[in-house]
């Protein structure tokens, strides 16, 4: 079946960087707009970034923007979310997913349009 596996995940200070790798089984990312997700204890989860099948155009959720960059390796087949200046409230488990429409052009940071998903990797900020 179609799905990610994400790894990456760890603990870190306040102002640390991770990179989390999402890899594919089943299926190729060059055909799918894929997005990063997260959800924190006691909280919906919500899009962080998203990036589009063909012309790789991406979009970060305000919260993120200007610290966490997605970005792709068609080569290696994998997609990577890069975390930069780290805070506290970043804590929570990171998913990745492939959407169900190409999203040639542009991606979507609905969770709705997403339907092939990872497992998910920790990530925890903490002092």
């Amino acid at each position: 079946q179609l799905h990610f596996v994400e790894s990456g995940g760890g603990l870190v200070r306040p102002g640390g960087s991770l990179r989390l790798s999402c890899t594919p089984s089943g299926f190729t990312v060059v055909h799918y707009g894929v997005g990063w997700f997260r959800q924190a204890p006691g909280k919906e989860r919500e899009a962080v970034a998203c990036i589009s099948s063909v012309h790789n155009n991406t979009q970060e959720a305000e919260s993120v923007k200007g610290r966490f960059t997605i970005s792709k390796d068609e080569a290696k087949n994998t997609v990577y979310l890069q975390m930069n200046s780290l805070k506290p409230e970043d804590t929570a488990v990171y998913y990745c997913a492939a959407g169900r429409s190409l999203m040639v052009t542009e991606c979507t940071l609905e969770t709705g349009d997403y339907d092939y998903w990872g497992q998910g990797t920790q990530v925890t900020v903490s002092p």
